[in-house]
């Protein structure tokens, strides 16, 4: 029944999220691109008149404001948000979400990054599906064949590490993505400060499909992900969702706990039989440093789950607004 309304009903509103940070000269170039994609919905009667593009602009320190603004007075589709300093990518890409669901109330909320390797020409097959019935849609890139070796090792690696984990994430889905109304209202009641949206929109549980596509290389400019974001962003997946790695060093202490009893026992049993004490510095420096390092850990992965637990309640905002066009 869901299908049947939706496709007979009157034309959804679209708004489609695009975060931004340091991308100036790059608006120019890729704005174009999506304001086709949308021109050509609703000449088909597929999306209303008021349908638009949200660009979200992350503490950027560079021309990248007035270049929304610019582009605001060009295209009457275009609607910007200025958040006060930058927030990062998910609490952009969240914030937008979020003025989508209270402020501009759309039907339904495509997000995706402004420099094109999201593939806007897939954008009308992701409404197809939501006008077949689905909540969530999931833009998941074909291959990974432009990416370096060691990016696409590393990728597939944490994606194994994540399925064993028992997370449930999309593989190879960024933050391309089309939600309706309703699965941005249910959104809304995630309340964590660490936003990991990979592994939370999966948690909404509502009906979802995937459309694949071919990611591009940049229109221009180039990635704010470097390498320490990445891994910051692969470590909050992993103590977002799991608590193996608390439940891993709990065992390694109880296999180191009992290697060691075991040495102990092997070593007055030698003294006992033969006699002799064990000679050697090594028998002594390794296995401290061996126990020294394994503390080392262990303190640092109880060190993220507190930090997690202290940013939670301090229950700071998770963006703030300067200005909206």
């Amino acid at each position: 029944m869901v299908q049947i309304e939706r496709s007979q009903s009157k034309r959804p509103s679209l708004t489609i999220v695009m975060p931004c940070y340091n991308e100036e000269g790059v608006l120019i170039k890729s704005i174009p691109v999506v304001l086709h994609q949308l021109e050509l919905l609703i000449e088909g009667n597929k999306i209303t008149n008021e349908s638009q593009i949200l660009l979200v602009d992350d503490g950027s320190k560079d021309r990248t404001w007035l270049e929304i603004e610019s582009l605001a007075e060009q295209y009457q589709m275009i609607k910007g948000l200025k958040l006060a300093r930058n927030f990062g990518h998910q609490n952009a890409v969240y914030a937008g979400m979020m003025f989508v669901l209270h402020t501009l109330k759309s039907e339904a909320c495509i997000s995706m990054d402004c420099d094109l390797q999201d593939d806007p020409a897939i954008i009308p097959l992701m409404l197809e599906e939501y006008l077949n019935g689905k909540d969530i849609v999931y833009g998941v890139r074909n291959s990974r064949h432009k990416d370096s070796f060691a990016k696409k090792f590393f990728a597939r690696r944490y994606y194994q590490l994540l399925q064993f984990l028992k997370i449930d994430i999309i593989q190879d889905h960024a933050d391309y993505r089309l939600l309706s109304n309703t699965a941005l209202n249910a959104l809304s009641n995630f309340k964590e400060s660490s936003l990991f949206l990979r592994g939370i929109v999966p948690l909404i549980g509502y009906r979802s499909s995937i459309v694949h596509y071919e990611r591009d290389e940049r229109v221009s400019g180039y990635s704010k992900y470097d390498i320490p974001r990445m891994v910051r962003l692969a470590i909050n997946g992993i103590c977002s969702f799991s608590s193996a790695p608390l439940i891993f060093i709990l065992w390694l202490g109880i296999v180191v706990s009992m290697l060691a009893m075991g040495l102990g026992v092997w070593a007055l049993g030698v003294k006992l039989l033969s006699g002799e004490a064990i000679s050697g510095w090594a028998s002594i420096v390794v296995p401290m440093y061996f126990l020294g390092g394994i503390q080392l850990f262990t303190l640092g992965v109880m060190g993220i789950y507190l930090s997690k637990i202290f940013d939670e309640v301090k229950n700071r905002p998770k963006y703030i607004i300067e200005r909206e066009l």
